[in-house]
């Protein structure tokens, strides 16, 4: 498959406004009382979202879970609101009422976050079959990672997605760890995409690292889906560089590993393909960052300058009209 110039672009420059999105927070938590609840965040494991991301369109949707910056920015969630929700403020996607953890983005049919692991493969099933249901030209992805795939609802998912033949495709983070768990010390085989086969679905791994590979996964993934073939499962082996949350000190976490997972980066990965390639200079991707930046200290003035929602609106949008 060749992929335009363009689109490779699309896919490090989100990248690149997740990775210095995320240092920004990780920064903001050193700093006491700054930002409330856990701070999870997905260093080294940008190409899976801003890989799959790229090859969907506005109106497909995505379910995510709490590890959800890179994804939802690389739907296309405005930075700013992203972050005064992660503030609590009240102009964030969700007026506060989320922070970092559950936030939904309608806007960009991105409507659940979820922190209950496995939660999200029976929310993207239930919002497929209403796709199929509708004979909407669309997809569902969603995304979770290797310790949800042990889960009851993950299998339960998969399984009615597969009798289906449902538009959906469940995408794997794994990074390796869940929790402080290795995958060996919880799941009893080293591919996860073997599974698949047990719901009548391919099964794809990919290198979680490799942007073009993931959007070239799910572009094949998407396909299948809207020629009623039903789903697919990719693996994505990635890394997760950080720890499960800020608060992690990562004891668990070999120092060797981590050194050599960074040298596997799939933002310089990528910006040194396209530099290769004479897609872009040097000095172009300098502007990119400086660009992604500008944009993550704006979010975060927005963020700080926005009011907190008061207590009586609380009780504002719990019920639908």
């Amino acid at each position: 498959m060749t992929i335009s110039a363009e689109k490779m672009k699309e896919m490090l420059w989100t990248m690149v406004l997740s990775r210095r999105f995320e240092d920004e927070l990780m920064d903001l938590c050193k700093i006491q009382g700054k930002i409330p609840g856990m701070m999870i965040l997905a260093t080294g494991q940008e190409a899976v979202g801003s890989g799959a991301c790229a090859a969907l369109e506005p109106e497909d949707v995505i379910i995510t879970n709490h590890r959800s910056h890179n994804h939802l920015l690389a739907k296309g969630a405005n930075p700013n609101v992203l972050m005064a929700e992660i503030f609590c403020k009240r102009t964030g996607c969700n007026k506060g009422k989320s922070g970092t953890l559950h936030m939904a983005v309608p806007e960009i049919n991105a409507p659940c976050t979820s922190t209950v692991v496995g939660a999200g493969p029976p929310i993207a099933v239930g919002r497929a079959f209403a796709q199929q249901y509708k004979g909407e030209k669309r997809v569902t992805v969603c995304f979770f990672g290797d310790g949800a795939a042990a889960e009851g609802s993950v299998h339960e998912a998969m399984n009615l997605a597969g009798l289906w033949r449902l538009p959906v495709i469940f995408i794997c983070e794994n990074n390796v760890y869940a929790g402080a768990q290795r995958l060996e010390e919880h799941a009893p085989v080293l591919n996860l995409a073997d599974r698949a086969a047990g719901y009548a679905m391919p099964g794809v791994i990919v290198d979680g690292n490799d942007a073009p590979a993931v959007y070239q996964a799910v572009v094949e993934a998407k396909q299948r889906a809207l020629s009623g073939d039903g789903p697919t499962f990719i693996e994505c082996k990635t890394y997760r560089c950080r720890g499960h949350g800020e608060a992690d000190p990562q004891h668990y976490q070999p120092k060797d590993e981590i050194s050599a997972w960074q040298e596997k980066c799939p933002v310089p990965r990528l910006r040194d393909t396209l530099q290769a390639q004479g897609v872009i200079t040097a000095a172009d991707f300098q502007d990119m960052e400086n660009r992604a930046a500008a944009m993550v200290r704006e979010a975060v003035r927005f963020a700080e300058d926005s009011p907190y929602p008061s207590p009586e609106e609380a009780l504002e949008d719990v019920f639908a009209e």
